[in-house]
């Protein structure tokens, strides 16, 4: 439909999907299945975000057997102690007990790559990332889907990206941008996890909003 117009329950309801739109750890994942037709209309919800010269470099890989994700598991144990181990003493007391991916509890695991395209692409010539930066867009597009769908996402970054690229087979020239665990949860919190834990704090917008430029130093 051209020009189409959305009301102010529209934007409501919009806003509050992104409200509570949360990044699920593994211990709240519940073993329900999804069905093909929801993993399907997530992936259709990607497929509609934007991307740099309407190129869509993205493609996904979607991961259920349980032998694959523990080798992904393996790679996400070791990247872990790494991670953990620049932290401050109290940081990773706190670090510790928390559960930071969901890879084996979530039925479905779906990886993100950014295929580069092998001709020149519209508006891509001198900002090279805004390819990877369009993937990021519709991994933002699932999510936002999935709780639309009370299906919680987790992003799961601590990865060494070339093992997974090896584990799953993936072309040399594809990159890594996300590996997702999805599936019903048994509870969505109310503000984020890391943010119930002091671990950050949530900003106020305004102290990150410029006007024309930044002020000088």
């Amino acid at each position: 439909m051209k020009n189409k117009k959305f009301s102010a329950d529209d934007q409501a309801l919009l806003e509050d999907i992104m409200l509570h739109r949360r990044d699920v750890r593994g211990n709240h994942f519940l073993p329900d299945l999804l069905t093909d037709n929801e993993i399907e209309k997530i992936l259709h919800a990607a497929s509609l975000a934007p991307s740099v010269g309407f190129s869509q470099p993205w493609e996904f890989v979607i991961v259920r057997d349980k032998h694959v994700k523990k080798k992904i598991v393996a790679s996400f144990s070791t990247e872990n102690k790494q991670a953990k181990a620049i932290f401050s003493d109290t940081r990773q007391q706190v670090y510790a007990t928390l559960k930071l991916e969901g890879i084996l509890e979530a039925p479905v695991n779906i990886a993100v790559f950014y295929k580069p395209s092998t001709a020149p692409v519209l508006g891509q010539n001198t900002m090279v990332e805004a390819g990877e930066y369009s993937v990021v867009c519709a991994i933002q597009n699932m999510w936002l889907m999935a709780r639309a769908m009370n299906i919680g996402l987790g992003w799961v970054s601590i990865l060494n990206p070339e093992h997974v690229k090896d584990i799953l087979q993936a072309p040399a020239d594809n990159k890594l941008v996300a590996y997702l665990c999805l599936g019903y949860v048994d509870a969505f919190f109310a503000v984020p996890e890391l943010e119930t834990l002091q671990w950050e704090k949530r900003k106020i917008i305004e102290s990150v909003v410029y006007c024309e430029r930044y002020p000088e130093k």
